[in-house]
Protein backbone atom coordinates (compact mmCIF):
# COMPACT_ATOMS: atom_id res chain seq x y z
CA UNK A 1 0.00 0.00 0.00
CA UNK A 2 1.07 3.38 -0.96
CA UNK A 3 1.93 6.38 1.90
CA UNK A 4 0.22 9.35 2.34
CA UNK A 5 2.20 11.92 3.58
CA UNK A 6 1.25 16.14 4.19
CA UNK A 7 4.35 18.23 3.93
CA UNK A 8 3.57 22.20 4.89
CA UNK A 9 4.92 25.07 6.66
CA UNK A 10 3.71 26.35 10.23
CA UNK A 11 4.20 29.26 11.74
CA UNK A 12 5.40 29.12 15.50
CA UNK A 13 1.65 30.08 16.48
CA UNK A 14 0.21 27.17 14.01
CA UNK A 15 -0.83 28.59 10.78
CA UNK A 16 0.16 27.34 7.66
CA UNK A 17 -1.41 30.28 5.85
CA UNK A 18 -2.18 33.53 6.68
CA UNK A 19 -4.84 35.77 6.93
CA UNK A 20 -6.45 35.67 2.62
CA UNK A 21 -4.02 32.86 1.60
CA UNK A 22 -0.55 35.06 2.31
CA UNK A 23 2.41 32.75 2.54
CA UNK A 24 5.03 35.04 1.91
CA UNK A 25 6.27 34.46 5.23
CA UNK A 26 7.47 30.58 3.78
CA UNK A 27 9.79 31.78 1.92
CA UNK A 28 11.67 34.36 3.93
CA UNK A 29 15.02 33.47 5.10
CA UNK A 30 15.43 30.41 2.80
CA UNK A 31 19.18 31.15 1.69
CA UNK A 32 20.60 28.59 3.96
CA UNK A 33 22.82 26.42 2.09
CA UNK A 34 21.55 23.59 3.81
CA UNK A 35 18.16 24.54 4.18
CA UNK A 36 18.14 24.93 0.43
CA UNK A 37 19.73 21.44 -0.16
CA UNK A 38 17.38 19.68 2.01
CA UNK A 39 13.93 21.68 -0.41
CA UNK A 40 16.07 20.68 -3.39
CA UNK A 41 16.14 17.10 -2.37
CA UNK A 42 12.20 17.03 -1.08
CA UNK A 43 11.61 18.14 -4.33
CA UNK A 44 14.03 16.02 -6.06
CA UNK A 45 12.44 12.62 -5.21
CA UNK A 46 9.64 10.56 -5.76
CA UNK A 47 6.51 10.32 -5.20
CA UNK A 48 2.75 11.92 -6.66
CA UNK A 49 1.50 15.09 -5.96
CA UNK A 50 -1.77 15.52 -4.27
CA UNK A 51 -3.57 19.40 -4.54
CA UNK A 52 -6.55 21.23 -3.60
CA UNK A 53 -8.10 23.24 -6.67
CA UNK A 54 -6.27 26.49 -4.60
CA UNK A 55 -2.43 25.15 -3.97
CA UNK A 56 -2.50 23.75 -7.44
CA UNK A 57 -3.41 26.98 -8.88
CA UNK A 58 -0.38 28.89 -6.99
CA UNK A 59 1.62 26.08 -7.79
CA UNK A 60 0.91 25.68 -11.72
CA UNK A 61 1.40 29.68 -12.17
CA UNK A 62 5.32 29.43 -11.01
CA UNK A 63 6.75 26.12 -10.93
CA UNK A 64 6.28 25.70 -14.80
CA UNK A 65 7.72 29.15 -16.04
CA UNK A 66 10.82 30.19 -16.69
CA UNK A 67 11.24 31.93 -13.74
CA UNK A 68 11.16 28.75 -11.57
CA UNK A 69 13.82 26.84 -13.96
CA UNK A 70 16.09 30.09 -13.53
CA UNK A 71 15.19 30.65 -9.38
CA UNK A 72 15.30 27.17 -8.33
CA UNK A 73 16.34 24.65 -11.56
CA UNK A 74 15.92 21.67 -9.08
CA UNK A 75 12.65 21.94 -7.25
CA UNK A 76 11.43 23.60 -10.66
CA UNK A 77 12.43 19.85 -11.92
CA UNK A 78 11.31 17.98 -9.32
CA UNK A 79 7.81 20.02 -9.41
CA UNK A 80 7.49 19.60 -13.43
CA UNK A 81 8.31 16.26 -13.47
CA UNK A 82 6.63 14.42 -10.82
CA UNK A 83 2.90 13.28 -11.63
CA UNK A 84 0.10 15.42 -9.69
CA UNK A 85 -3.84 15.13 -8.89
CA UNK A 86 -5.78 18.11 -7.71
CA UNK A 87 -9.04 17.17 -6.20
CA UNK A 88 -11.54 20.00 -7.66
CA UNK A 89 -15.35 19.80 -8.40
CA UNK A 90 -14.67 23.28 -10.07
CA UNK A 91 -12.17 22.72 -12.57
CA UNK A 92 -12.49 21.38 -15.49
CA UNK A 93 -8.94 19.96 -16.68
CA UNK A 94 -4.92 20.41 -15.22
CA UNK A 95 -2.80 22.12 -17.66
CA UNK A 96 0.26 21.32 -15.90
CA UNK A 97 2.39 18.30 -17.22
CA UNK A 98 1.71 15.07 -15.08
CA UNK A 99 -1.37 16.71 -13.72
CA UNK A 100 -5.07 14.74 -13.35
CA UNK A 101 -8.41 16.34 -11.90
CA UNK A 102 -10.54 14.15 -9.39
CA UNK A 103 -14.06 14.95 -8.70
CA UNK A 104 -15.26 12.18 -6.63
CA UNK A 105 -16.00 11.82 -2.79
CA UNK A 106 -12.10 12.70 -1.58
CA UNK A 107 -11.79 9.78 1.17
CA UNK A 108 -12.69 7.28 -1.48
CA UNK A 109 -10.64 9.09 -4.20
CA UNK A 110 -7.54 8.78 -1.64
CA UNK A 111 -8.30 5.44 -0.65
CA UNK A 112 -8.16 3.88 -3.46
CA UNK A 113 -5.03 6.19 -4.93
CA UNK A 114 -3.36 4.60 -1.59
CA UNK A 115 -4.41 0.89 -2.34
CA UNK A 116 -3.07 1.57 -6.15
CA UNK A 117 0.43 0.61 -7.48
CA UNK A 118 2.84 3.48 -7.78
CA UNK A 119 5.05 6.28 -5.70
CA UNK A 120 3.95 7.15 -2.28
CA UNK A 121 1.81 10.12 -2.11
CA UNK A 122 1.90 13.62 -0.80
CA UNK A 123 0.00 16.53 0.10
CA UNK A 124 1.46 19.87 -0.52
CA UNK A 125 -0.56 23.09 0.97
CA UNK A 126 -4.07 22.58 0.61
CA UNK A 127 -5.39 22.89 3.78
CA UNK A 128 -9.19 21.51 2.95
CA UNK A 129 -7.82 18.26 1.62
CA UNK A 130 -5.46 17.86 4.84
CA UNK A 131 -8.23 18.89 7.51
CA UNK A 132 -10.90 16.18 5.72
CA UNK A 133 -8.41 13.67 5.44
CA UNK A 134 -6.93 14.18 9.36
CA UNK A 135 -9.77 12.14 10.89
CA UNK A 136 -10.11 9.44 8.82
CA UNK A 137 -6.68 7.70 9.11
CA UNK A 138 -5.68 7.78 5.96
CA UNK A 139 -3.01 9.96 6.61
CA UNK A 140 0.26 8.33 7.49
CA UNK A 141 2.97 10.90 8.10
CA UNK A 142 2.82 14.77 8.75
CA UNK A 143 6.49 16.56 8.11
CA UNK A 144 5.95 20.20 9.32
CA UNK A 145 8.71 23.49 8.68
CA UNK A 146 8.03 25.32 11.70
CA UNK A 147 8.77 29.22 10.59
CA UNK A 148 10.64 31.48 12.70
CA UNK A 149 7.37 33.89 12.04
CA UNK A 150 4.38 34.59 14.29
CA UNK A 151 1.09 35.66 12.14
CA UNK A 152 -1.26 36.21 14.78
CA UNK A 153 -4.13 35.19 12.74
CA UNK A 154 -4.78 32.94 9.75
CA UNK A 155 -5.64 29.44 8.85
CA UNK A 156 -4.59 25.85 10.60
CA UNK A 157 -4.35 22.39 8.70
CA UNK A 158 -6.59 21.12 10.89
CA UNK A 159 -9.44 23.64 11.21
CA UNK A 160 -12.90 21.40 11.79
CA UNK A 161 -11.45 18.34 12.50
CA UNK A 162 -13.47 16.41 14.42
CA UNK A 163 -11.52 13.28 15.48
CA UNK A 164 -7.92 14.68 15.99
CA UNK A 165 -4.62 12.51 14.79
CA UNK A 166 -2.91 10.60 17.21
CA UNK A 167 0.53 11.29 16.27
CA UNK A 168 4.12 10.31 17.29
CA UNK A 169 6.97 12.55 16.45
CA UNK A 170 10.24 10.07 14.19
CA UNK A 171 12.26 13.32 13.36
CA UNK A 172 13.40 16.47 13.80
CA UNK A 173 16.23 18.37 12.06
CA UNK A 174 17.13 22.35 12.96
CA UNK A 175 18.56 24.47 10.09
CA UNK A 176 20.66 27.35 10.58
CA UNK A 177 18.14 30.02 9.07
CA UNK A 178 16.06 29.02 12.35
CA UNK A 179 13.28 26.90 10.76
CA UNK A 180 12.83 23.39 12.18
CA UNK A 181 11.67 19.96 10.54
CA UNK A 182 9.08 17.97 12.25
CA UNK A 183 8.14 14.39 11.31
CA UNK A 184 4.92 12.58 12.95
CA UNK A 185 3.65 9.07 12.13
CA UNK A 186 0.16 8.34 13.01
CA UNK A 187 -0.01 6.54 16.19
CA UNK A 188 -2.84 4.48 15.62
Amino acid sequence: MRKLAVFNSVTLDGYFTGRDGDLSWAHERADDPEFRAFVAGNAGGEGTLLFGRITYEMMVSYWPTPAAAKNDPQVAEGMNRRAKVVFSRSLEHASWSNATVMRGDLAREVRDLKEGSGTDLVILGSGRIVAQLAGTGLIDEYQLLVCPVVLGEGRTMFEGVERPPSLRLTETRAFSNGRVFLRYAAAG
